[in-house]
């Protein structure tokens, strides 16, 4: 299965179009092949420009976000990429030396604090389907743990009656600095608050039901929908029923990946469906209309006349529906097998032994060096 394009161009799922933009520009000037030589960077840089491709536009991201690469797979490639959007190849060099002039590391602004909200995080779920249940779909109930915010302190960590107070190590900044003085001038070093651990606050006393963390471990029950014509590493997501997330932030989002089980007498390919049916060589040879199994049930099936070993008949729309668009289906193709009998009784050698004179056949002298020696016996 490809990557994850938000891991890719290192973005959350929520991130808007600037911040793609700017994350792609950044990958780019530093994996371009004209700038970077080292084995590898081209390819990374076709893989940052497809993520960038189908995360950019609105149609191409909702389908990715539902269905994961199995809902893009049809559209271009890296290839078909243009580099217009990106401003101009010059312009991914003109940040490249930006803050080398003077008071680079000399204090600039205070980093944002870290104690407001932070989203949850995503969850993954591998789920096992019939293969029925892949090509028509439907509802599935499933059993996610997951962490959900703390119903006793509504998530703050602190007991009831309780607060929390501003980390007096980092006075709330959630991080402390150093200056370091060198020849090159005077640089910051920044690092997370270790009193607080970059919340920017304390808890005066933890809430005994959550020992402070301000979330809980549950096993929640959900019913999630699978569109008809899922396949294998087909992901969908259900927002919102990751991790909570802390201090009242979004919760993330969970991302289910299907595996299809196989079938006893169904094979899938694509949006087809191929099986196999075993026809007498008479039913081959005057041809017949006989009961076929498909994923809708019972079906009639026309045997021509004269059908040889191993042709495939088409029985049209009975195959998957399309990811997307399930009015739209494969076919299902019936390879046709000939059981051509290893023994025949004494009439059934009678009346082909009297077909074949009148097609002029020879048979030979009969027995083991005739030339239906062990079938005529």
């Amino acid at each position: 299965m490809a990557g994850d394009y938000y891991q890719i161009l290192g973005v959350s799922r929520d991130a808007d179009k600037e911040e793609l933009k700017r994350a792609y520009r950044r990958l780019a000037r530093k994996y371009h092949p004209d700038v970077n030589k080292e084995s590898g960077a081209e390819e990374k840089f076709k893989e940052i420009n497809r993520a960038y491709e189908v995360l950019s536009e609105p149609e191409t991201r909702a389908r990715y976000d539902r269905f994961g690469e199995a809902g893009v797979s049809s559209g271009a490639g890296a290839s078909g990429f243009e580099y217009g959007d990106m401003g101009g190849f010059a312009d991914i060099f003109e940040t490249i030396f930006s803050g080398f002039g003077g008071g680079v590391g000399t204090g600039g602004t205070q980093s944002r604090r870290r104690s407001g909200p932070t989203r949850g995080d995503d969850l993954r779920l591998d789920l096992r389907l019939e293969f029925r249940e892949a090509v028509f779909g439907g509802e599935k109930q499933i059993r996610i743990p997951h962490l959900e915010t703390c119903q006793v302190c509504n998530g703050t960590g602190a007991k009831p009656g309780t607060g929390v107070n501003t980390c007096s190590t980092c006075n709330g900044a959630g991080q402390v600095r150093r200056a370091t003085r060198t020849p090159f001038g005077s640089f910051a070093q920044v690092s997370v608050c270790p009193s607080c651990n970059g919340t920017g606050e304390v808890i005066e006393e933890k809430c005994d039901t959550c020992n402070g963390a301000g979330r809980q471990q549950k096993t929640k029950k959900l019913k999630i929908t699978i569109p008809p014509g899922v396949d294998n590493g087909t992901r969908l997501r259900v927002s919102g029923e990751g991790d909570a997330g802390n201090r009242s932030g979004t919760p993330g989002d969970l991302y289910v990946y299907l595996f299809i089980e196989s079938d006893s007498e169904f094979v899938r390919e694509g949006i087809n469906i191929r099986s196999e049916i075993e026809v007498s060589y008479l039913q081959a040879i005057l041809g017949c209309h006989l009961e076929v199994n498909t994923v809708d049930g019972k079906e009639d099936l026309a045997i021509p006349a004269g059908t040889q070993p191993d042709t495939i008949l088409t029985l049209e729309n009975k195959g998957v529906p399309k990811l997307g668009n399930p009015v739209s289906r494969g076919d299902h193709l019936i390879t046709v097998k000939v059981n051509i009998p290893t023994r025949v009784n004494s009439k059934e050698r009678e009346l082909l032994s009297e077909l074949a004179k009148i097609k002029g056949e020879k048979l030979g002298k009969g027995g083991k060096e005739g030339f239906l020696g062990g079938l005529f016996h």
